[in-house]
């Protein structure tokens, strides 16, 4: 049997290593140059390509762990980020909390806090943490849940994820914390004002397990799998846009490409689930979409360490009045990446802004604002713009349709109605989106084409 995989983000990646090792014949077809997906962006030019782009560290290193052992690579070196993440806000208040997996006590971070913030900081871990693993059996280490599957989880579990509220209700805490909890929802591409109580569940991944940073980073992982699948036969084009996809009879047939047309018996697409419903012909859908992003490459004069910044604004709300309106955000908060000479900033960003998202404008504002806050020694930077490299079709937005509602917060499943020999993987249909997530995606969506299993790749329990 052959296969094709759309896309060597993470996601194609896991899927085409998987269908290889099941004995098909596999060819992925990628618009970069290169495998890696948001981690693959960057020119040559400057070579700015070696730079980090998209994610930046990980979290649940388990799974990283997990899909080492599979694919029979050396065990990678994790290295915890102490503090997980260092909070800046307007005044000058440095907020550094320690995740438990790393330092196993909150003292640390409870020292920083007024006794009021500490005691609202542990009820809201305390909180987002049931949810997490309440959720987990479901929604994560699960194929795409069934309704009866969804209906025990609301029977049994739901109502202690406050299912009444939003995510901004739930989470009241003070000027300081309200924020800081508030910015989880962004992973998983949501406004926090208006994503559902159940997201707050993102923020015990980070807090109970931690961050960590990858040796070589996330585009030398990439490229490690992608060494891996050829060793293994997997045969790899580069350079190739998709252009549409021809059914027949509720088959895919063939993938007309701009280097020609390609055929195989059974497909996977790991590219935004937009991008494969325009390919077949069914328009986009006509839902919210998620947030998008303004990201800048940096490069330094000199080593700056390594470290995981986040700079709020003093008016957070602001911010996401801006995205709403479909403006570049005039005050947002700065997330920033420092790795030795190199660094990666983002920011928040309408999926549709009329400037556009590599404006040098904006980016000289930005680099004005970073300056004020915490001066650093930039010899260059580079502007990136997804929707350039094609990795969407919704118009920007990072992770699909916008996770606002409690509907809003499930994902696709891999299934593609009316396609019998087609499955979607990646960060826009289960379980969601970030590395680990879209790994889990594409190895199990994977293997529903090849009578495999589930497998969690080394489910992540935190704090046994």
């Amino acid at each position: 049997m052959s296969a094709i995989v759309i896309g060597a983000g993470f996601a194609g990646l896991l899927a085409a290593i998987r269908l290889r090792i099941a004995g098909v014949r596999v060819t992925v077809l990628e618009r970069l140059p290169r495998a890696g997906g948001k981690a693959a962006l960057g020119t040559p030019e400057g070579g700015w390509s070696e730079f980090s782009s998209g994610p930046t560290v990980v979290t649940m290193p388990q799974v990283f762990r997990g899909v080492h052992q599979r694919l029979g690579l050396p065990a990678p070196t994790l290295t915890p980020a102490r503090p997980t993440t260092r909070y800046q806000y307007p005044d000058g208040r440095v907020f550094a909390p320690e995740a438990l997996d790393t330092s196993g006590t909150l003292d640390r971070t409870l020292s920083q806090l007024s006794r009021q913030e500490g005691q609202d900081y542990t009820r809201l871990l305390q909180a987002a943490r049931r949810m997490y693993e309440d959720a987990q059996d479901t929604f994560i280490f699960a194929p795409p849940p069934t309704p009866a599957r969804l209906a025990r989880y609301a029977l049994t579990r739901g109502r202690y994820a406050s299912p009444h509220l939003r995510l901004a209700q739930l989470v009241q805490s003070g000027p300081y914390l309200t924020p800081f909890w508030l910015r989880f929802a962004t992973y998983l591409g949501a406004d926090p004002y208006r994503a559902p109580a159940v997201l707050h569940n993102i923020s015990w991944v980070e807090l109970g397990a931690g961050i960590w940073h990858l040796e070589g980073g996330l585009g030398a992982f990439a490229a490690r799998l992608a060494a891996r699948a050829e060793q293994l036969g997997v045969q790899f084009e580069y350079s190739t846009r998709i252009e549409h996809l021809l059914v027949e009879r509720g088959r895919v047939a063939a993938a007309h490409t701009d280097r020609g047309v390609f055929s195989a018996d059974t497909w996977v697409s790991a590219a935004d689930r937009s991008l494969t419903q325009a390919w077949l012909g069914r328009g986009l859908e006509r839902t919210p979409r998620g947030v998008s992003g303004f990201a800048l490459q940096l490069a330094f004069s000199e080593d700056v360490g390594q470290g995981h910044h986040l700079l709020f604004p003093p008016e957070y709300a602001r911010e996401w009045r801006d995205i709403r309106a479909g403006r570049l955000p005039s005050d947002p908060t700065l997330y920033l990446h420092l790795d030795g000479q190199r660094g990666f900033l983002l920011v928040n960003a309408p999926p549709d802004p009329a400037q556009p998202t590599d404006s040098p404008e904006y980016a000289r504002f930005l680099l004005r604002q970073l300056a004020a806050r915490l001066p650093l020694p930039i010899s260059d930077w580079h502007a990136l713009d997804a929707r350039r490299y094609a990795l969407t079709a919704d118009r920007g937005a990072l992770y699909g349709r916008a996770p606002h509602g409690l509907g809003g917060s499930l994902r696709a499943g891999w299934r593609v109605a009316g396609v019998e020999n087609l499955v979607q993987v990646g960060g826009t249909v289960h379980p969601g989106g970030g590395v680990p997530l879209s790994m889990l995606s594409g190895w199990n969506g994977a293997g529903v084409l090849v009578g495999g299993g589930y497998d969690d790749l080394g489910r992540l329990n935190l704090l046994d």
